[in-house]
């Protein structure tokens, strides 16, 4: 059969108090299995078919960290998982978590995890003390990944208080997820990667590769309505954007918490299989949800092979067999 990687799954920390504190509150049912970095995990995965798994830390891992703490606590956020991995490297990789107040700290952060730890990249949170990623201080993180030519995941964050208090608060009490997950995630993270193609980054960056979950945070659905935005009603003294061009060429999107046919297929027929990569977001979703999903739907056995496994060795330099 057929082998499935799952590339956004999540874990958190045993060893460092203040992220520990931070997921208090959090319901039990996903804390427990956050906590735990093996039996429930790999249990789950064995039911479900899934073989292999790309761990990350939940959100917001390393970027929840003062200036002055952040780049000793990443190392150490970054050697734990690593240990973690290490346990079952025939079943785990890993994104790491990068101390972005410190972009230069940052971008050695992530050398060091690319070419000590063997991970695949990195994964940022959402926005940063209400900064997007896009902004030029951030810029050595990204020239650090081309020149490793690893990818950055870009995974949403709790929005900014200005705009939860402007867009969300009037049902957020009532709809719990209404700012999250239900909605403001994918509202956050689609302007992230707006922002990244109008930044310039890319033309900086020619090699730069960015990973967005949730089969691209509803972008492939805006592809043509934003291009036709960006690209032909530009001014002629504004400099020329080509989105499609750029959003194709650059970003992957993964089926993480987004198990639809219907999305799945304008997703292919925007940016083709090769730009698509298989995850479930655990345990925020269940395995067996998304892979009975994903073996059902009607693509072409070269499509499944892409989307399932291919794509995702090619991508994150995986040795998995």
């Amino acid at each position: 059969m057929s082998p499935i990687i799952a590339i956004e799954e999540h874990y958190i920390t045993h060893e460092i108090k203040s992220l520990i504190d931070n997921y208090a509150s959090m319901p039990d049912h996903t804390r427990v299995r956050l906590n735990d970095h093996f039996d429930i995990r790999i249990r789950e995965m064995d039911e479900a078919g899934i073989d292999f798994q790309i761990l990350s830390h939940n959100h917001p891992g390393a970027q929840i960290f003062s200036p002055e703490t952040s780049a000793k606590q990443a190392a150490k956020l970054n050697d734990e998982l690593a240990s973690i991995v290490a346990v079952y490297p025939n079943r785990f990789a890993a994104f790491a978590s990068l101390p972005m107040q410190a972009p230069e700290k940052a971008a050695t952060e992530l050398e060091r995890c690319v070419t000590d730890k063997g991970m695949c990249g990195a994964m940022l949170h959402g926005m940063l003390n209400g900064e997007f990623f896009d902004l030029p201080k951030f810029w050595p993180v990204f020239a650090k990944a081309e020149i490793l030519d690893v990818p950055i995941y870009l995974h949403p964050g709790v929005p900014d208080k200005r705009v939860s208090d402007a867009y969300y608060q009037d049902y957020s009490k009532e709809f719990k997820l209404f700012n999250t997950a239900g909605w403001g995630f994918g509202i956050e993270m689609s302007t992230a990667a707006v922002r990244l193609v109008l930044s310039g980054i890319f033309e900086k960056h020619p090699n730069l590769k960015i990973i967005l979950g949730h089969l691209g945070e509803g972008l492939p659905f805006l592809i043509d309505r934003t291009h036709e935005g960006i690209t032909t009603r530009q001014s002629p003294d504004k400099r020329q954007v080509s989105f499609r061009d750029i959003f194709c060429k650059h970003f992957y999107i993964t089926t993480s918490g987004n198990f639809s046919d219907s999305a799945l297929l304008c997703s292919l027929m925007e940016m083709g299989s090769d730009k698509i990569l298989f995850a479930v977001d655990w345990p925020y979703n269940n395995n067996k949800d998304a892979t009975n999903w994903i073996k059902k739907t009607k693509l072409s056995p070269d499509d499944y092979q892409k989307i399932t496994h291919l794509n995702a060795k090619k991508l994150l330099k995986l040795n998995f067999k």
